[in-house]
């Protein structure tokens, strides 16, 4: 079992004691994505510390995304319960990188290119960029710096 489904059986644990529904529900969310995730495909396996937060960093943007969907629809009060949980789900998530330090990747694949960087480039770059930022950063964001980089 990896770090995280242990720290999120653990955190369940204190929130049934302290009887926390939030947290109860955000927490069991999660564990039910990643058992599902376990479960998918030919045969059952644990996933790896990094299929983990690759879940749990899913989650979270569902709920972004759903939040975003939410306000331009005018329900500001589905919007606020999407916003907690994406913010609760967040504590699960290593820190994310500030826009100067993705940046500052995305200057270095730049230049490990070794040729002059093109349109032609953009995928290999974003992904050079996103498998240095180990998922600590929104791969929307890494791909309009890219572009940005390359059209500017």
């Amino acid at each position: 079992m990896g770090a995280t489904k242990t720290r999120l059986k653990k955190d369940l644990v204190d929130a049934l004691r302290a009887k926390d529904e939030a947290a109860k529900s955000n927490i069991r969310m999660l564990l039910g994505a990643i058992t599902v995730e376990e479960v998918a495909g030919d045969t059952a396996r644990e996933l790896t510390d990094d299929e983990e937060l690759t879940v749990v960093a899913k989650e979270m943007r569902k709920r972004r995304d759903s939040a975003e969907t939410y306000a331009e629809a005018g329900r500001q009060e589905l919007a606020d319960k999407e916003t907690g949980e994406a913010e609760f789900i967040a504590r699960y998530l290593p820190t994310p990188l500030t826009h100067d330090e993705i940046v500052a990747l995305v200057e270095e694949a730049v230049a490990g290119l070794g040729e002059p960087a093109t349109m032609k480039h953009m995928g290999a770059l974003v992904k050079a960029v996103s498998t240095k930022a180990e998922g600590r950063a929104e791969g929307k964001e890494i791909a309009a710096l890219v572009r940005a980089k390359l059209q500017g």
